[in-house]
């Protein structure tokens, strides 16, 4: 029997918050009355990161997988094809505390209904380079996939699995950023959507993992690799 839903969270070097995260992620789902599973994937973390969440080591309903580091786009891949697999829905959030488990069960309550469920995250401060990024990852799902998801990258989504796992099959394994491609993906399908605001807050530990210098190359590898996969989705 599957469980209901698989939670997929990428860290990297998240030492300093990343227990309470997972609690309070842990804590919500609790007052739910699901069955459900955390995977966090600690994609090679160079500070003590996989030391914290030694903590949760006994704690059934979270899975933590200490893995090399692959990047952020191919850890959320991996924890994706792994949600498919246990759970009937698979959400991803990321680890930085910047997107609050409060939110969920306006998600969830009426999940059913949809294919899938976004966040459309508010009061986001962004550093010019990343506003490119943004741009740039909207414009290239319109072009290529049509309208529809407003947020293309939010790492606050919740999708039906037997959806996710056609389309996750289909993204090499190397892919910069999976979430563009998919939110892409479900716009061609048509797929039924329905978005929330998400309050979103600045990080207070860590540090991004992209280099400014770097987004410009990031948003260039993205769009070449969005366009070139197109997965296709059989809704039936």
């Amino acid at each position: 029997m599957p469980l209901d839903l698989a939670a997929v969270m990428p860290v990297y070097n998240e030492e300093a918050c990343i227990a309470q995260v997972v609690a309070s992620w842990r804590d919500m789902l609790d007052t739910l009355g699901i069955t459900y599973r955390i995977i966090v994937l600690n994609d090679g973390s160079k500070d003590n990161t996989a030391q914290v969440l030694g903590v949760f080591a006994a704690d059934t309903r979270i899975q933590v997988v200490n893995k090399p580091n692959a990047g952020h786009g191919p850890t959320i891949l991996q924890g994706y094809r792994m949600g498919v697999e246990c759970a009937t829905w698979v959400f991803q959030c990321d680890s930085d505390d910047e997107l609050k488990p409060k939110h969920f069960p306006d998600l969830w309550k009426d999940h059913e209904q949809y294919d899938a469920l976004f966040g459309i995250r508010t009061h986001r401060q962004q550093h010019p380079s990343r506003q490119v990024i943004s741009a740039v990852s909207r414009l290239a799902v319109r072009l290529f996939f049509g309208a529809g998801i407003r947020d293309v990258n939010v790492p606050y989504r919740l999708m039906r699995a037997s959806i996710l796992r056609q389309i996750v099959t289909q993204i090499p394994a190397d892919t910069f950023a999976p979430n563009v491609i998919i939110s892409g993906a479900l716009n061609k399908a048509r797929a039924h959507i329905f978005e929330i605001p998400v309050e979103h807050e600045n990080r207070k530990t860590g540090s991004v993992s992209i280099a400014k210098w770097k987004l410009l190359k990031a948003a260039m590898r993205s769009l070449v690799q969005t366009v070139r996969c197109r997965p296709k989705v059989n809704r039936a």
